[in-house]
């Protein structure tokens, strides 16, 4: 008796479902974790599984656990690490600041090039730990 892979997935899928648990399609880490996922039918008769919408939550429902002020060349990555633990938090730092994406966060102007000409500023990403 071979296994082929279908049938190794149905039986880890009924083993997992047999245990009470539920399988993920996410690492632990992943801002996906545990939301549903549904199937959709095309009209040609194909499932296209997909993962239901996740909805951001509201930073003012959230506790702060740290401020941090963000400096010239900080990377959303490596806060995530000092603050987190593991660079791929960075979604938690979003979700603090209520941004579905890391270019999603604010934009904080530099110094101007000089000082008499104030309408010189430069955007550069800026990053909140919330």
């Amino acid at each position: 008796m071979s296994t082929t892979p279908t049938n190794a997935t149905s039986a880890m899928q009924a083993l997992f479902q047999f245990a009470g648990l539920q399988p993920s399609l996410f690492a632990a880490n992943s801002r996906y974790v545990g939301i549903a996922t549904s199937t959709y039918v095309a009209a040609d008769g194909t499932s296209i599984a997909y993962v239901q919408r996740r909805f951001l939550p509201q930073p003012n429902q959230l506790v702060q656990l740290q401020q941090y002020s963000v400096l010239q060349g900080d990377r959303l990555d490596v806060l995530a690490a000092k603050f987190l633990g593991d660079p791929t938090f960075f979604w938690r730092i979003c979700d603090a600041n209520g941004a579905m994406r890391p270019q999603d966060l604010i934009f904080l102007p530099q110094q101007p090039a000089s000082s008499q000409d104030p309408a010189s500023t430069q955007q550069q990403p800026a990053y909140a730990v919330g």
